[in-house]
């Protein structure tokens, strides 16, 4: 898959909600997640690693009151995404999170990712 390709499947994964099997599918085994200093998780290196990232993200969110995913800006072989996430986050109340995330493709899989907000 080419960069566009990839980009568009992450997205319509993401929408449906199927972001542990965008994951799998998509994701490069040597992966590099990388969050901004004041994150509630850590960055993370290794699909195992980057997928137990995502897990402890997912176990910190108590109710999902909505979000969503923008169409992806595709250059080369990066893209980005806006995605906005309404929940209820375990010790912290209800809020809005939104991030523009970026990431970078190689050999049709995803080998980079980095979030801000």
């Amino acid at each position: 898959m080419n960069t566009q390709q990839v980009a568009d499947r992450l997205v319509a994964l993401c929408r449906k909600g199927e972001i542990q099997k965008a994951m799998e599918e998509l994701y490069g085994d040597t992966i590099v997640s990388n969050e901004p200093a004041n994150s509630m998780v850590k960055s993370a290196s290794g699909k195992k690693a980057v997928f137990e990232k995502g897990a402890q993200f997912a176990s910190m969110i108590e109710q999902r009151h909505g979000g969503s995913f923008s169409d992806p800006s595709v250059a080369g072989r990066y893209f980005s995404v806006v995605a906005i996430l309404d929940a209820t986050i375990k010790g912290m109340g209800r809020m809005k999170l939104e991030e523009v995330c970026v990431y970078e493709v190689k050999d049709g899989k995803i080998v980079f990712e980095q979030f801000f907000f």
